[in-house]
């Protein structure tokens, strides 16, 4: 009989923040120099957070409020790359393997386009993966997001590794 918790599992992450003065820009774990940084409760990364649901979510897990509350303070401006490196323990130790993640950024200023491969290589980095498990692309919306904000849609293919009973 097949056990259907076995095997591959897709899970989908979104997260936004609205950009504000004052605060760094922090996408990916990577700094990036802007005027506007993200608003949030940790360091606002979109795009960590996202790939921490989508993970989170192909492993049945609930989501990164369940572990990382914004009513917590321990995690006032926490970095995103904790998160995601406990997520990945967190995964691996239920037996699961991440196969690949794939995610958009939408946010109209700065362009983002050159800083990608600092997006695959430091999210690779943190979650013990090789870069070509890890896409990242840039979306702009041409002026049509009401306030100004960033926002990132990941898609994570996790696989649990079978159990075998010992006879």
């Amino acid at each position: 009989m097949t056990n259907f918790q076995d095997g591959p599992r897709c899970g989908i992450g979104y997260d936004s923040h609205r950009l504000v003065e004052g605060r760094p820009l922090i996408i990916g774990g990577v700094d990036i120099p802007s005027p506007f940084g993200l608003l949030g409760h940790s360091d606002g990364d979109v795009l960590s957070h996202a790939i921490a649901d989508a993970l989170l979510g192909a492993a049945g897990q609930g989501d990164i409020g369940k572990y990382f509350p914004d009513t917590d303070p321990r995690w006032q401006g926490a970095k995103s790359l904790l998160f995601l490196r406990t997520i990945a323990q967190l995964l691996a130790d239920s037996g699961f393997s991440i196969i690949n993640i794939d995610s958009v950024v939408v946010i109209d200023e700065p362009k983002l386009a050159p800083y990608i491969p600092k997006f695959r290589q430091k999210i690779a980095e943190t979650l013990s993966l090789d870069i070509s498990q890890i896409s990242v692309k840039a979306k702009r919306t041409e002026g049509a997001f009401a306030v100004p904000m960033a926002a990132s849609h990941v898609i994570a293919l996790v696989e649990k590794q079978p159990i075998t009973a010992a006879i």
